[in-house]
C-alpha cells in the first residue's frame, strides 16, 4: 500500500488506498482539498466501508466546508480542548467569584434543589422559552411564586453571569418572572403574643430562642441578625450596626433594653460572630428551633415565624401612634418609604382614635354656670 492520491470525477475530491479497517483487502479513504478564506486546505472526510463515504457524499461535504456550513476538523478539535459552559458549570464559576456574596447559601439551595435536576447540564444556548415555562409551570403546583421568582431569577442571574464573563451568548429569549404580592402584613394578638413568649422561653433551642427574640424586639431580618459580630455591638452607645443589610448601605439602629438583654446574655467564645456556627463561620440554619417554637405556640396558619415578627415589631410601633413614618423607615432599614406604607394605615387608625378622643372631649356637656364658679 503506498500514499499515491487518485482522482475522482469531482472537483477537489480524491482517495487514497489503505488497509480495511475490520475487514481483509483494502478501502478507499476520501480527502477533499479546498480554498477558504484565502487559505488552502485538505481535510480526510471518510472511509469507504468504514464511514459508507462516497465521492458524492465526499463532494457534498467539500461544498458545506467551503461555506462555512461545517467546522474543519481542527476547529473540532480546538473545540473539544474548551469547557463546556454548561448552566451547571456557570452556576459554579458564579460561586467562585462570588463566594461571599449574602444570600449565596439560599441559593445553592434553591440551584440544587430546583434548577439542577434539570437544566444543569444543559448549555445556555440550548435553551428554549419551553424549558423555562416547564420549570414555571412544575414550580407553580408546589410552591409560592414568590419561590418561583426567585428560582427563576437565579436561572437569569447564572446565564447573565456567563454573558458577562464572555463565556456563553445571550439567550435569544426574555426570562420572564411572576408578579409577586410582597405587600403581607403578619400581626399576633395580645394572646398569641403570650404564647409564643412562652414557647421561646421553654424551648431547649437558645440560639433559636435568641434569634427570634431578637427578631421581635428590634425587627431586624434573619441574615442581619445571624451575621452579627460581636464588633457590632456598641454597648456603651446602645447601637447596633448592620452590615450590608438587605436595603443597601450599612445603617445603625438603636439597641433597646429588650435586646440589650439577650445580647448580653449571650455566650461570648472565641468566635467572631453573636451566633457562631460550624468551621468558624455564623450560624447558618436554625429554622427547625424556630418552626418547632411556631408550632408549639399554636401560631395562625400562614405565620411566618421569623419574618413575621418582623411585621409584629413594626406594627406594634405603628399602631402605637407615636411613631412616624420617616422613623419606622429608619428602624426597619427600608430603602425607600414604599415598602413602609404598608403600615400607614396602622397610624392613620392610631391618629384616628386621638382625634376621635380629643372629639368626645370637647363635645361633652359644659358644666352649670354656678358649678363652673364654685369650681373656679
Amino acid at each position: 500500500m503506498g500514499a499515491a492520491r487518485f482522482k475522482t470525477k469531482y472537483p477537489g475530491v480524491f482517495y487514497r488506498l489503505a488497509r480495511r479497517l475490520g475487514g481483509p483487502g483494502e478501502e478507499r479513504v476520501y480527502y477533499v482539498r479546498f480554498v477558504r478564506q484565502g487559505e488552502i486546505c485538505e481535510e480526510k472526510v471518510g472511509r469507504q466501508f468504514a464511514d459508507g463515504m462516497t465521492e458524492a457524499k465526499a463532494a457534498r461535504i467539500r461544498a458545506d466546508l467551503i461555506e462555512g456550513r461545517r467546522p474543519l476538523r481542527r476547529e473540532t478539535r480546538e473545540e473539544r480542548g474548551k469547557p463546556v459552559w454548561t448552566v451547571g458549570a456557570l452556576w459554579e464559576d458564579y460561586c467562585r467569584a462570588f463566594p461571599d456574596k449574602k444570600g449565596l447559601y439560599n441559593d445553592r439551595n434553591r440551584f440544587k434543589t430546583h434548577l439542577a435536576p434539570t437544566l444543569a447540564e444543559k448549555r445556555p444556548e440550548e435553551l428554549i422559552p419551553l424549558d423555562v415555562d416547564r420549570l414555571r409551570i412544575s414550580l407553580s403546583k408546589t410552591h409560592a411564586p414568590a419561590t418561583v421568582a426567585k428560582v427563576l431569577e437565579l436561572l437569569r442571574r447564572t446565564i447573565n453571569h456567563g454573558v458577562r464573563r464572555g463565556l456563553v451568548e445571550p439567550l435569544k429569549f426574555r426570562i420572564t418572572l411572576p408578579r409577586v404580592n410582597n405587600l403581607r402584613t403578619e400581626d399576633l394578638n395580645a394572646e398569641e403574643l403570650s404564647r409564643l413568649l412562652r414557647a421561646i422561653d421553654e424551648d431547649p433551642d437558645r440560639d433559636a430562642a435568641d434569634v427570634m427574640r431578637l427578631a421581635l424586639a428590634t425587627g431586624m431580618r434573619r441574615g442581619e441578625i445571624l451575621r452579627l459580630r460581636w464588633e457590632n455591638l456598641d454597648f456603651d452607645r446602645g447601637l447596633i450596626r448592620l452590615v450590608e443589610p438587605k436595603g443597601g448601605r450599612d445603617a445603625v439602629i438603636p439597641m433597646n433594653a429588650a435586646a440589650r438583654a439577650v445580647l448580653e446574655a449571650r455566650p461570648r467564645t472565641d468566635s467572631p460572630w453573636v451566633f457562631p456556627g460550624r468551621r468558624g463561620g455564623h450560624l447558618q440554619d436554625p429554622r427547625a428551633g424556630i418552626r418547632r417554637i411556631a408550632a408549639r405556640a399554636g401560631l395562625p396558619p400562614g405565620f411566618r415565624p421569623l419574618h413575621g415578627l418582623r411585621h409584629v415589631f413594626a406594627s406594634t410601633l405603628a399602631s402605637s401612634g407615636a411613631v412616624d413614618l420617616y422613623t419606622l423607615q429608619k428602624l426597619l432599614t427600608h430603602k425607600s418609604p414604599a415598602m413602609t406604607q404598608r403600615y400607614a394605615h396602622l397610624r392613620d387608625a392610631a391618629l384616628r382614635r386621638a382625634s376621635e378622643l380629643a372629639g368626645r372631649l370637647l363635645a361633652a356637656p359644659a358644666p352649670p354656670a354656678e358649678e363652673a364658679r364654685e369650681n373656679g
